[in-house]
């Protein structure tokens, strides 16, 4: 006999069956929910976060100021917790080495950073100068860049780490605070990271604007409901996963031959019948109680 074939159901067939039609609706009801709870935690982490921050940020601005040498040496690494850090530093401003950093926001307007090499006087490890790049601060023009304090100045500031290479110098101007460009320009030994003015003694022209002190990558966000927001928006994407995975096996249900579901299959072929000759009865033994003799019943003379 031949063979029954199973029918075929398409994914996009077993997706538009009612009952999956229904729970379609259902799981993207609840995804929906998820993905509005992922919104609010998220809302949450940047409001928390920018309280946290706010609060850090004035930590800053109130700590006294350590000197630069007792936090970070010159050629040597640039460790994560030292951003922001508020440091002292007394030197010479070196007004031939100024340069330009445009492309820079500050309240939301594009401009420049003002960025001048500073020589601190017995800095380096043979006792000699070494350069420490300061960002002055911001101008909207390059000709609100005035020439920086002359002679020794007192500076205080916030560290902040150096920025990845850029294009390097051009006319005036560099697209990135980068050490190891600076160095090829103003010599060395050079810090690995630079200072953002806060303050400077004697003043500087009022035309650069002092900066806020520097934040650490990902600064303003909670982190644990940063964290409560993806996991609701992974619920969420889970729940029309499992959608496509039941129309997906309910498709794949349909596959199936009858004999998998309990139904009875095609006839099979019948069984070779074997037959065996009947084996020959024993003679059944006349019994002394029947009554009966041999002879016709009668006894045998004597």
């Amino acid at each position: 006999m031949t063979e029954q074939e199973a029918p075929t159901t398409t994914w996009w067939q077993a997706a538009r069956r009612p009952r999956m039609l229904l729970l379609l609706v259902v799981l993207l009801g609840a995804a929906a929910v998820c993905g509005r709870l992922g919104a609010w935690q998220l809302d949450r982490a940047e409001v928390r976060g920018a309280r946290a921050e706010a609060r850090h940020v004035a930590e800053q601005v109130a700590a006294d100021p350590v000197p630069l040498d007792d936090v970070l040496a010159p050629q040597t690494a640039f460790h994560g917790d030292m951003v922001g850090k508020k440091v002292s530093v007394t030197g010479t401003y070196d007004t031939s080495g100024q340069l330009l950093v445009p492309g820079r926001a500050h309240d939301d307007v594009t401009g420049y950073l003002v960025l001048t090499p500073l020589h601190v006087p017995g800095a380096g490890s043979d006792g000699g100068e070494a350069v420490l790049p300061v960002v002055r601060g911001w101008v909207g023009s390059p000709a609100d860049a005035d020439a920086p304090p002359a002679g020794v100045v007192d500076l205080v500031g916030y560290l902040q780490v150096s920025e990845a290479a850029g294009s390097g110098v051009h006319d005036g101007q560099t697209d990135a605070i980068s050490s190891p460009e600076l160095l090829n320009v103003w010599g060395g030994p050079i810090w690995t990271g630079y200072l953002v003015v806060a303050s400077s003694a004697p003043a500087q022209s009022p035309d650069v604007v002092l900066l806020d002190p520097p934040r650490s990558p990902g600064a303003g966000l909670n982190i644990q409901n940063l964290a409560y927001a993806a996991q609701w928006w992974i619920f969420g994407g889970f729940a029309v996963a499992l959608w496509w995975r039941l129309v997906r096996d309910e498709a794949a249900g349909d596959r199936r031959l009858p004999e998998d579901e309990g139904e009875p299959g095609p006839e099979s072929e019948p069984a070779l019948e074997t037959t065996s000759e009947p084996e020959p009865a024993e003679p059944e033994l006349e019994s002394s109680e029947s009554g009966s003799e041999p002879d016709g019943g009668r006894s045998p003379v004597a």
